[in-house]
């Protein structure tokens, strides 16, 4: 295979933060599965793939989860979603719920967009993932429960069925997890209308930024990924 170029900010990362040089491996991905296995050649400050051998390989999970997240505060969104990818998310949905203290309309949340699709990237770099995860454009919980869908949707509550006693698992499963407040009783009717699921976490009451991370890791527990 031909020399690849690596974008600049691949380079810088290779370069800057992994303190590669020349003749030192490196793997690169595409994002569509699969990966390149290469040796780095560094010429100034462009930085080359060369001697590249692709190889076939998968490191996701036989579920199929997407994380449908309420907006949070601060920084809690880019930590879930970066979690959420090392924990095997097919995709994040942002979705703006009545309780959600952060608010994003137009631009704002077009920039955000953009900023988290980024950190799937990092994340994907971190945990060895070759296959990005989708971050959808930040929208009503309406709009998201008009989508039809073949995917299980869970909707985790407080006093919910114990996630440990559903039977079976779906192979596909939306977790949709409420904000700072919960969800309102008018969003939960909602989802009840849907068809949506409603699931527990035990006895503890877990932060929005906890409660997805939990389901996650307890779902791909029970499929053998741990």
């Amino acid at each position: 295979m031909g020399e690849i170029a690596l974008s600049p900010a691949a380079a810088h990362h290779a370069l800057k933060v992994l303190r590669l040089g020349s003749g030192d491996a490196v793997v690169l991905f595409d994002g569509s599965g699969g990966e390149l296995h290469a040796r780095l050649d560094v010429r100034g400050r462009l930085a080359v793939a060369v001697d590249g051998q692709w190889q076939e390989l998968s490191r996701e999970s036989p579920l199929d989860v997407v994380l449908v997240q309420a907006l949070a505060s601060g920084d809690k969104m880019d930590w879930v979603i970066q979690k959420a990818v090392e924990l095997g998310a097919i995709g994040i949905v942002p979705v703006q719920a009545a309780r959600s203290v952060l608010r994003l309309i137009g631009a704002r949340a077009d920039k955000k967009l953009e900023h988290w699709r980024q950190v799937v990237i990092a994340a994907c770099e971190q945990c060895g993932r070759n296959r990005l995860p989708f971050v959808a454009p930040v929208q009503s919980l309406a709009a998201y429960l008009a989508q039809a869908t073949e995917a299980a949707r869970w909707v985790f509550v407080p006093g919910g069925e114990p996630l440990s006693a559903v039977q079976p698992v779906p192979s596909s499963i939306h977790l949709l997890i409420g904000p700072e407040g919960g969800w309102s009783d008018e969003e939960l009717a909602s989802c009840s209308r849907a068809s949506s699921r409603s699931v527990g976490l035990g006895p503890r009451v877990l932060r929005t930024e906890t409660a997805g991370l939990a389901a996650l890791a307890a779902l791909q527990a029970r499929a053998g990924q741990f």
